[in-house]
C-alpha cells in the first residue's frame, strides 16, 4: 500500500512538473518570420506561452522573457500553421442515399480521431481543418472544424466547446455531376435547385412558425433538427460550404444565395475564371482546388491554374485546399506555389493557406497570422515556403509540437508511402528525401 502512494504522489509530481513547463514561454529566435497580417521578418522572434502567442517581431524590438525555453532556428523559417477549408481525412461520413437532402446530419459524430490521416495533415502543416461530408448530395450534412490536437474524443478537436448546442462547423452542398442521381435524388440540374430552393422555403415558414408563438411553448412547430441546423444557415450563424465546378453551377449557387440572403463559400470552382467578376460582385469567397495532372471529372476539364490569380484581380477572397484525398494533405502548400507560378501575388498566395481559409470559417481571429493574442499555432520550415526544396520540419498546435521531422516516428508519415495510412500501417516508408 506504501508502494502504492508513493507511486501515486511521484505521478502527481511528475504532471505538476509538465504543467509547469509548459507554462513557462518557449522562444523561437533568429528565423525569418511571416506573420500574414505584416512583412516577412528577417531574425525574427516569436514568444508563446499557454498555447497563445505572446509577441512577435524583430529580435531588437521582441523582449525575451528570463524563465524563457529559447529555441534556435536561425536559417530557418515560421510562418502560421496551415488553414484546410476542404478535407476528408479522418474517415467521417455524411447523409445516406434515403434523401438528396440531410441538414441534420453531423460528420463529427463520425470521425475517427485516432486515424493517421490527422498526422499526414500534420506533416504538411495543416493545423486547423474544415472536414467534410461527399459530394454525393445536394447537401450531405455539417462539416467539423477541427483544430489537430492530441484527442481522444472528437470534442478535444472542435473548436466549439459544446456540440450537441453549439455551431462546431459549415454545411456541405453540392450542385453539378456530383448530386444528380436516380431518386430520391435529382435527374437535372434544374431539379437540384428546385429542390433545394423547397427546402429553404420550408426553413422560413419554420421560423415563421417560431415567429408566431412569440415564446409560447405551447404554439411552437414541433422541434426539427433538419429546420434547425437550415434556420442556422437562414441565419448566416453556419456557412455553405458550396462543392462547385462549372460556370452555370457556381451562378446557380450565387443566385440562391442571393435569394435566401445565406452565407456561402463556393469550393472547387473550376471555371471560375470564367466569372470572377460576378463571383467578386455577389461577395463571395472562394476556395480552390489544385490538380496537377490531367483526368478527373468532365465539369472540370477547364480547370486553370489561373483561376487564383483572376479571382485575385477581380478582389476576391481566394484560399486553396486539399480536398484530401484529392490532393495529398503533405502537398499543401505547393497549391500554394502554383498560384503564383499562375499569376497570384506572393502575398495572397501565402494568404490562401492561412488567413483567408480561416475567414472562410468564421476562425480568424483565432487561427491564420501570427499576432499577439492568437493561438501558438505555427510551423518551421527548412526554407522558402514556396519552393519545391522545402521542408516542414515542425509543427506546433497551441504551443505543443505536434509534429517534428527530425522524429522517426513523425517522419515516416511525411516521407512514407500510401500504405502508412491504411489501418496503421506506419511500416511502409521510404529513407529518400
Amino acid at each position: 500500500m506504501n508502494f502504492l502512494f508513493r507511486l501515486i504522489a511521484l505521478v502527481c509530481i511528475v504532471m505538476t512538473a509538465s504543467a509547469q513547463a509548459q507554462e513557462k514561454p518557449h522562444v523561437f529566435r533568429g528565423a525569418t518570420i511571416y506573420p500574414i497580417e505584416g512583412d516577412p521578418i528577417e531574425n525574427g522572434v516569436l514568444v508563446v506561452r499557454n498555447g497563445i502567442i505572446v509577441s512577435v517581431g524583430p529580435a531588437q524590438s521582441v523582449t525575451v522573457p528570463s524563465d524563457a525555453v529559447v529555441v534556435d532556428v536561425s536559417g530557418k523559417v515560421i510562418m502560421p500553421g496551415l488553414v484546410d477549408t476542404h478535407s476528408h481525412i479522418g474517415r467521417g461520413s455524411g447523409g445516406d442515399r434515403s434523401a438528396a437532402l440531410h441538414p441534420d446530419v453531423r460528420i463529427l459524430d463520425a470521425i475517427d480521431v485516432r486515424d493517421d490521416s490527422f498526422k499526414k495533415a500534420l506533416a504538411g502543416g495543416i493545423t486547423t481543418v474544415n472536414v467534410m461530408p461527399g459530394s454525393g448530395h445536394l447537401m450531405s450534412g455539417q462539416t467539423a472544424y477541427l483544430k489537430i490536437r492530441n484527442a481522444n474524443v472528437i470534442e478535444d478537436m472542435l473548436f466549439c466547446k459544446d456540440p450537441l448546442n453549439d455551431i462546431c462547423g459549415g454545411m456541405k452542398m453540392a450542385n453539378g455531376t456530383n448530386s444528380i442521381g436516380e431518386k430520391p435524388f435529382p435527374g437535372t440540374r434544374a431539379k437540384s435547385a428546385a429542390m433545394v430552393r423547397q427546402l429553404f422555403l420550408k426553413a422560413q415558414d419554420y421560423r415563421s412558425k417560431i415567429q408566431a408563438a412569440k415564446g409560447d411553448t405551447t404554439k411552437l412547430p414541433k422541434r426539427d433538427l433538419e429546420m434547425e441546423a437550415m434556420l442556422q444557415v437562414l441565419d448566416g450563424k453556419r456557412i455553405v460550404q458550396h462543392h462547385t465546378h462549372s460556370a452555370y453551377d457556381i451562378i446557380t449557387v450565387l443566385r440562391i444565395a442571393k435569394e435566401f440572403g445565406h452565407r456561402v463559400v463556393l469550393h472547387h470552382v473550376s471555371e471560375a475564371w470564367k466569372v470572377a467578376k460576378e463571383i467578386a460582385e455577389a461577395g463571395a469567397m472562394c476556395s480552390v482546388i489544385m490538380i496537377d495532372s490531367p483526368g478527373g471529372k468532365l465539369e472540370a476539364a477547364e480547370l486553370s491554374y489561373k483561376t487564383g490569380a483572376m479571382l485575385e484581380k477581380a478582389g476576391v477572397v481566394v484560399a486553396f485546399h486539399t480536398d484530401d484525398g484529392i490532393t495529398d494533405s503533405r502537398h499543401f502548400l505547393r497549391s500554394a506555389a502554383f498560384g503564383v507560378r499562375a499569376g497570384m501575388s506572393r502575398k495572397k498566395a501565402l494568404e490562401s493557406v492561412t488567413i483567408a481559409g480561416a475567414m472562410m470559417m468564421d476562425l480568424d481571429k483565432r487561427v491564420g497570422s501570427l499576432k499577439t493574442g492568437k493561438d501558438a499555432d505555427f510551423i518551421v520550415l527548412s526554407g522558402d515556403p514556396l519552393s519545391v526544396y522545402t521542408h516542414i520540419e515542425q509543427t506546433w498546435v497551441e504551443g505543443v509540437k505536434m509534429y517534428d521531422r527530425s522524429n522517426p516516428d513523425d517522419r515516416k508519415f511525411s516521407v512514407g508511402g500510401y500504405n502508412v495510412f491504411r489501418s496503421g500501417n506506419a511500416y511502409d516508408t521510404c529513407e529518400g528525401e
